[in-house]
């Protein structure tokens, strides 16, 4: 069974896509960027801030699919410049902290030239 979900109260999609899907019992979080969700616009600033946001939405997005970040299985993270790496880093290690999902980061041009950071995953979290 396939599951589509928009979470009310996390940003808005910017596109044709579901904040998440759950097929069985994963869910595929849908890329997240530095949108602020109060506004819903984007929120530009160092790349703690804009990490923070956009784990943040991520959090809230799994919550709402009945998941956490301790059920995550894999992350992509994309940069637009390498060197934040560190930093970005810092910041993911506070949402992670013991449960250090999979990842793969790489440097990335954004539609958006300001945005610094964005960021998906997959959760496993198996079906009551």
């Amino acid at each position: 069974m396939i599951e589509r979900y928009t979470i009310p109260g996390a940003v808005a999609p910017r596109g044709p896509y579901s904040h998440a899907v759950r097929a069985g019992d994963f869910i595929f979080v849908s890329g997240q960027g530095p949108i602020d969700p109060i506004t819903n616009e984007f929120s530009f600033g160092s790349i703690e801030h804009e990490t923070r946001l956009v784990l943040n939405d991520l959090k809230l997005i799994l919550e709402a699919a009945g998941s956490s970040m301790a059920d995550v299985v894999k992350c992509s993270v994309f940069l637009r410049d390498g060197r934040d790496f560190a930093a970005m880093n810092s910041v993911y290690g506070e949402f992670f902290g013991d449960n250090k999902p999979a990842r793969t980061t790489v440097e990335a041009k954004f539609s958006n030239p300001t945005m610094k950071v964005e960021i998906d995953c997959v959760a496993y979290k198996p079906q009551p």
